[in-house]
Protein backbone atom coordinates (compact mmCIF):
# COMPACT_ATOMS: atom_id res chain seq x y z
CA UNK A 1 0.00 0.00 0.00
CA UNK A 2 0.95 3.44 -1.05
CA UNK A 3 1.74 6.31 1.16
CA UNK A 4 -0.98 8.04 -0.54
CA UNK A 5 -3.27 5.00 -0.47
CA UNK A 6 -2.52 4.97 3.41
CA UNK A 7 -3.46 8.73 3.79
CA UNK A 8 -6.22 8.30 1.96
CA UNK A 9 -7.51 5.23 4.33
CA UNK A 10 -6.86 7.47 7.30
CA UNK A 11 -8.54 10.35 6.04
CA UNK A 12 -11.46 8.10 5.36
CA UNK A 13 -11.19 6.48 8.98
CA UNK A 14 -11.32 10.14 10.56
CA UNK A 15 -14.32 11.15 8.69
CA UNK A 16 -16.18 8.11 9.65
CA UNK A 17 -15.23 8.45 13.06
CA UNK A 18 -15.52 12.41 13.23
CA UNK A 19 -18.14 13.38 10.65
CA UNK A 20 -20.23 10.32 10.65
CA UNK A 21 -19.58 9.09 7.88
CA UNK A 22 -19.87 5.51 6.93
CA UNK A 23 -16.78 2.86 7.63
CA UNK A 24 -14.19 2.58 4.96
CA UNK A 25 -13.66 -0.61 3.67
CA UNK A 26 -11.75 -2.98 5.84
CA UNK A 27 -12.73 -1.59 8.57
CA UNK A 28 -15.93 -3.29 10.79
CA UNK A 29 -18.77 -1.32 10.90
CA UNK A 30 -19.23 -2.41 14.68
CA UNK A 31 -16.28 -1.37 16.09
CA UNK A 32 -16.03 1.91 14.28
CA UNK A 33 -19.81 2.78 15.89
CA UNK A 34 -18.20 2.04 19.22
CA UNK A 35 -15.69 3.80 19.07
CA UNK A 36 -17.80 6.97 17.34
CA UNK A 37 -19.66 6.31 20.61
CA UNK A 38 -16.90 6.73 22.60
CA UNK A 39 -15.62 9.71 21.00
CA UNK A 40 -18.85 11.45 21.47
CA UNK A 41 -19.49 10.42 25.16
CA UNK A 42 -15.82 11.45 25.97
CA UNK A 43 -16.84 14.96 23.98
CA UNK A 44 -20.16 15.73 26.03
CA UNK A 45 -18.35 14.96 29.22
CA UNK A 46 -15.92 17.45 28.63
CA UNK A 47 -18.54 19.89 27.46
CA UNK A 48 -20.33 18.55 31.12
CA UNK A 49 -16.98 19.73 32.74
CA UNK A 50 -17.00 22.89 31.27
CA UNK A 51 -20.72 24.28 31.90
CA UNK A 52 -21.90 22.27 34.64
CA UNK A 53 -24.93 24.85 34.10
CA UNK A 54 -26.17 22.84 30.91
CA UNK A 55 -26.55 18.63 32.73
CA UNK A 56 -27.56 20.64 35.50
CA UNK A 57 -30.67 22.19 33.96
CA UNK A 58 -31.19 19.26 31.29
CA UNK A 59 -31.05 16.27 33.70
CA UNK A 60 -31.52 12.92 31.88
CA UNK A 61 -32.01 14.53 28.38
CA UNK A 62 -28.63 16.24 28.62
CA UNK A 63 -26.99 12.76 27.41
CA UNK A 64 -29.59 12.18 24.10
CA UNK A 65 -30.10 16.06 23.31
CA UNK A 66 -25.44 15.91 23.64
CA UNK A 67 -25.74 13.03 21.18
CA UNK A 68 -27.89 14.53 18.97
CA UNK A 69 -26.23 18.25 18.87
CA UNK A 70 -22.85 15.75 18.29
CA UNK A 71 -24.32 13.92 15.52
CA UNK A 72 -25.54 16.70 13.54
CA UNK A 73 -22.40 19.17 14.77
CA UNK A 74 -18.96 17.29 14.35
CA UNK A 75 -16.25 19.06 15.80
CA UNK A 76 -13.77 20.72 13.17
CA UNK A 77 -10.34 22.02 13.10
CA UNK A 78 -9.99 25.28 15.08
CA UNK A 79 -13.09 24.52 17.43
CA UNK A 80 -12.11 23.96 20.80
CA UNK A 81 -14.23 22.92 23.33
CA UNK A 82 -15.05 25.72 25.13
CA UNK A 83 -16.34 27.14 21.92
CA UNK A 84 -17.91 23.39 21.47
CA UNK A 85 -19.90 24.41 24.84
CA UNK A 86 -20.98 27.63 24.10
CA UNK A 87 -22.30 26.13 20.35
CA UNK A 88 -24.22 23.29 22.36
CA UNK A 89 -25.57 25.51 24.50
CA UNK A 90 -26.73 27.57 21.45
CA UNK A 91 -28.51 25.02 19.48
CA UNK A 92 -30.27 24.05 23.00
CA UNK A 93 -31.30 27.53 23.46
CA UNK A 94 -32.36 27.44 18.79
CA UNK A 95 -34.57 24.50 19.60
CA UNK A 96 -36.50 25.41 23.15
CA UNK A 97 -34.62 22.80 24.86
CA UNK A 98 -33.21 26.13 27.33
CA UNK A 99 -34.62 29.43 28.10
CA UNK A 100 -33.05 32.65 25.70
CA UNK A 101 -30.37 33.71 28.27
CA UNK A 102 -31.84 37.39 29.49
CA UNK A 103 -30.03 40.35 28.45
CA UNK A 104 -29.28 43.07 30.85
CA UNK A 105 -29.27 46.67 30.09
CA UNK A 106 -26.70 49.14 32.03
CA UNK A 107 -27.97 52.43 32.51
CA UNK A 108 -25.46 55.08 31.32
CA UNK A 109 -24.86 57.83 34.11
Amino acid sequence: MSRAELAARQAALLRALLAGEQAPTGFDPGRVAAEIRALRAKRGSIVADLRPDLPQALGERFRPLFDAYAAATPRTDGIGYRQDAANFAAWLTERGELPRPRRRFRLGR
